[in-house]
């Protein structure tokens, strides 16, 4: 088995894409998911969140959401909204944010070097959203929401993918939140045969967001192992980025106490492992070991000093310095995953969000950290360990419905 192979993909036709596709069904609330598919018969939401089309207040994990995913997904197909390719494809996904450009391949990847970590994973999964995906798929007997992989970037491979790019794309369009989609199919038998071969190289692909996707594609394959029919649950469907082109936004914390102590108190307990320095305006970290603090209306500077950077790839990390040296020893927050007291703020958010968060009373003191390096995922990822929580925050986000995977 092949790391990726191409697939019969099912897609808007071209003039609908717009009509259908979707932010990924993780990054909406159930409310939020309402409104944004509110006068949209064809949005995607109607099956990545299919609780929208029952009574408010039903739980998105009720058996008969699922039910509804599905009886959308088959009107789709039968209103002639979504069409699937007449055989194998790969394709081309460039996302647009801004000035940010990257360009990726939208592949079904191997569940097999996915069980064996050749496709490389960084995060703990949680058993009932593993299980919530697992019975989408079933239900729907397709996977709908892509992987987001990483391969490290190399010329060759950037060219095959990129050269695609010179042709006119068969969907380009821009989405209400200003992200623009762009995808090309690929049919050629020679080209397909160089990328397949060209991936195959890999020594490895790197999971960047969807660890529970994919293992809910291995749970699916695994339960389908030996029956007749098509391998098709045998891959799982991904789009892979060259590594130096995805973006990573900073995901900075909030806490809502000191503590018990007053300000001046928690700074001077800051100097034994930081260097503390007030800035005027708000404090974008300038490299690792930086953070921006806001507290009392004002920001200040932290540098970790350097004998406290430890050269464990876990450890190392920004997110685990600021745990580890702060966090646990001076405010007590031993476990981010679950104390009440810290709350984390995406990058797209910007320190406004911190500053608002904090200026409110709701919390007390808010740090901006420098954005996690692909290449510190990376390390994780190949040392077998795991990123801490709330470490990445990737934009653009991939669309819902652009290209789905069937399983026959």
């Amino acid at each position: 088995m092949t790391l990726i192979r191409p697939f019969t993909g099912l897609r808007p036709v071209d003039d609908r894409a717009g009509d259908v596709i979707a932010p990924p069904y993780d990054v909406l609330s159930s409310a939020e998911a309402r409104i944004r598919a509110q006068d949209r018969a064809w949005s995607f939401l109607h099956i990545s969140r299919a609780e929208i089309d029952l009574p408010e207040g039903t739980s998105p994990y009720d058996p008969l959401v699922y039910k509804t995913a599905a009886a959308n997904l088959t009107r789709m197909e039968n209103e002639g909204i979504l069409h699937r390719d007449s055989r194998s494809c790969y394709y081309v996904y460039q996302l647009v944010m801004d000035e940010h450009h990257q360009t990726g391949l939208v592949a079904v990847a191997s569940v097999s070097e996915y069980d064996s970590n050749r496709i490389r994973k960084h995060e703990f999964t949680r058993p009932d959203k593993e299980d919530d995906r697992v019975r989408q798929i079933e239900a729907l007997n397709a996977q709908t929401g892509p992987v987001l992989l990483a391969y490290p970037a190399q010329a060759t491979v950037d060219s095959l993918i990129e050269e695609v790019t010179h042709t006119q794309p068969v969907v380009d369009l821009v989405a209400d939140d200003g992200i623009g989609h762009r995808l090309w199919v690929i049919n050629d038998d020679t080209r397909i045969e160089r990328i397949t071969v060209a991936f195959d190289a890999m020594e490895a692909l790197y999971i960047a967001d969807g660890h529970h996707r994919s293992a809910a594609a291995s749970r699916v394959a695994a339960k389908r192992a030996g029956q007749a029919g098509d391998s098709s649950a045998a891959y799982f469907l991904t789009v892979i980025f060259p590594h130096n082109q995805m973006k990573i936004l900073d995901y900075n914390r909030v806490v809502r106490d000191l503590s018990g102590m007053t300000p001046e108190t928690f700074l001077a307990g800051l100097t034994e492992n930081f260097s503390v320095s007030p800035v005027s305006g708000s404090c974008h970290p300038a490299g690792p070991g930086e953070f921006g603090m806001y507290l009392a209306g004002q920001w200040y500077r932290l540098t970790v000093h350097p004998d406290q950077i430890p050269a464990d790839p876990v450890a190392r990390l920004d997110v685990s310095l600021l745990a580890d040296k702060l966090l646990a020893p001076v405010l007590g927050i031993t476990d981010p995953r679950r104390d009440q007291r810290i709350d984390f703020v995406g990058g797209i958010r910007g320190l406004e969000e911190l500053e608002r968060r904090v200026d409110s009373g709701e919390m007390q003191v808010a740090f901006s950290l420098y954005p996690t390096r692909m290449e510190d995922l990376m390390a994780v990822a190949d040392a077998g360990e795991v990123m801490p929580p709330k470490s990445t925050w990737f934009e653009p986000k991939l669309a819902d419905g652009l290209v789905s995977h069937v399983l026959d």
